[in-house]
């Protein structure tokens, strides 16, 4: 059995919490070859993402998709249906990732420059190329595994801290999407 992907990233913060004591930041040389271990990493998810998009457009999937989502924690809203084709659910949860990519890149980049804190760049160097190997996108469009099981779309949010993120699951039974065009919440479809 596969270990959890956040126990293994606590793994890997702990252990590389201490692997950053020793080593000597104050040496612009090591300090330098940090810097581009964190760019490279980056570039490599840029890289991965592009090839992503354009493995998504290829193959430009237009079998439509129906799945329910929860009301945002702590609204009145109903749940709303959303019919969607696989392409731009694909393509929405790349926008997604592109984002995560980029916020990372801005809070390191204040954490780093303006408040000189040089320790995360280690960590960030890893974590989220971690993350972009372990995603579902990848998993399906490079990694070629089949579409079922955990992977069969809608996927499941992943959790914040702990697991405990998001406003609820995505559900895509028969009973919950009908029960949401009967009550007549969503059903447009997103292009």
């Amino acid at each position: 059995m596969p270990l959890n992907p956040q126990i293994t990233n606590l793994v890997i913060i702990l252990g590389m919490m201490q692997v950053s004591k020793k080593i000597p930041f104050e040496d612009p040389q090591v300090l330098m070859a940090v810097r581009a271990l964190y760019i490279v990493s980056n570039l490599i998810i840029v890289a991965l993402n592009l090839y992503m998009t354009r493995v998504i457009n290829t193959k430009k999937d237009m079998t439509t998709l129906k799945y329910v989502e929860p009301a945002p924690m702590g609204s009145s809203e109903e749940p709303k249906l959303i019919t969607t084709t696989v392409h731009s659910y694909d393509l929405q949860q790349l926008r997604s990732g592109w984002k995560g990519l980029l916020m990372g890149v801005g809070m390191m980049g204040v954490m780093h420059m303006y408040m000189k804190y040089t320790n995360p760049l280690l960590i960030q160097s890893i974590i989220p190329l971690k993350g972009a190997f372990e995603s579902n996108l990848v998993k399906v469009h490079l990694f070629g595994q089949p579409a079922i099981g955990d992977l069969k779309r809608p996927w499941k949010a992943a959790g914040g801290m702990m697991g405990m993120g998001g406003g609820g699951e995505l559900k895509a039974d028969k009973k919950s999407i009908e029960e949401a065009e009967k009550a007549g919440r969503g059903g447009v479809k997103e292009e």
